[in-house]
């Protein structure tokens, strides 16, 4: 049996890993989370299974169970709540990094860690590729997240080179789907719900920023080929997202048309340190993973359409 650990087990993503793993009779899964941001209800359908196990815990503290492989998922990743307390934001990604490490060290683990686009920040060169080093500020209202991340990636690397440890790095761009919170801030969610109430579509600037956006079950997809198809000696990163491009207010568009709804745009002044572009060169992934998104924007957002509908619609 692959014993297997997932922190963040209960967040979007998070369960969405989980679900995909328990599809393979041989892993038996553990999520952790202390439910912060995750919910139950994303992980409801795995809780019957004698292959499955929840156990509230904030990753702060250390952990101690055998496994053999650790998807280190546990951090808030929208802007709206990890800025809620960003000193807790970075203990979450340096802490909560330091002690999954200890953890595979002691049982020769592998540990793969979610990082994020945010390590670019601002960036100056467009796409973004993994041999960039990004433009980050590192005393910003985003710089918990951005920093926090940056840090853990240099944990896993320094106990890759001092201890051995099997460690492998993604850089996740801006992904939606099913099991995204309601009101989590994210611009995806943000403009479903938005059109789907009636409310005012809220744009911060003008607009013009870009983002790239991966439907959750690709990324998925990636992550596990990431931890699964690739040799212990390489670590990454690598960068996980689509490189479809769309300015934000083309989005908005596309969702007030796929939702039929009759909202009008609201615009709000920028966030401080903002991307104004962000998509990822994927030429490693597609190299290293044979992998490449599959579902188109049409697609993703109509599905996500639906699931918000269920639970958010007035």
């Amino acid at each position: 049996m692959n014993r297997v650990l997932v922190t963040g087990g209960a967040g979007f993503l998070g369960s969405h890993v989980c679900a995909e793993l328990m599809k393979s009779p041989d892993n038996y899964v553990t999520a952790l989370d202390d439910l912060s941001t995750g919910k139950r209800e994303n992980i409801a359908s795995l809780l019957s299974s004698d292959r499955f196990e929840f156990i509230q815990w904030d990753v702060r503290q250390p952990f101690d169970r055998p496994v053999d492989q650790i998807y280190h998922a546990a951090c808030p990743a929208s802007p709206k709540e990890y800025q809620r307390s960003p000193t807790s934001t970075t203990k979450t990604c340096v802490l909560g990094t330091l002690n999954m490490l200890e953890l595979a060290k002691k049982y020769d683990a592998k540990i793969l860690q979610f990082s994020t686009s945010e390590v670019y920040g601002n960036p100056l060169l467009h796409p973004q590729k993994e041999e960039y080093f990004g433009n980050v500020n590192p005393i910003g209202v985003r710089s918990c997240y951005d920093e926090g991340k940056r840090c853990a990636e240099s944990l896993c690397f320094d106990y890759a080179r001092e201890f051995g440890t099997k460690v492998k790095i993604i850089r996740i761009f801006n992904t939606y789907g099913p099991h995204m919170d309601i009101a989590d801030g994210r611009v995806v969610s943000n403009f479903i719900v938005q059109a789907l109430r009636g409310d005012p579509i809220t744009i911060h600037g003008d607009g013009s920023q870009t983002r790239s956006f991966c439907y959750v079950d690709d990324l998925v997809s990636g992550i596990l080929r990431m931890m699964n198809d690739t040799a212990d000696d390489f670590q990454g990163p690598v960068n996980l997202g689509n490189p479809e491009e769309i300015t934000v207010i083309a989005l908005a568009r596309k969702v007030l048309e796929m939702t039929g709804s009759s909202s009008r745009l609201q615009y709000l002044p920028l966030p401080g340190d903002d991307p104004v572009q962000r998509r990822p060169d994927i030429s490693l992934a597609g190299e290293k993973l044979n992998w490449k998104p599959k579902v188109s924007l049409d697609d993703g957002l109509e599905k996500t359409i639906q699931y918000f509908r269920e639970i958010a619609a007035p």
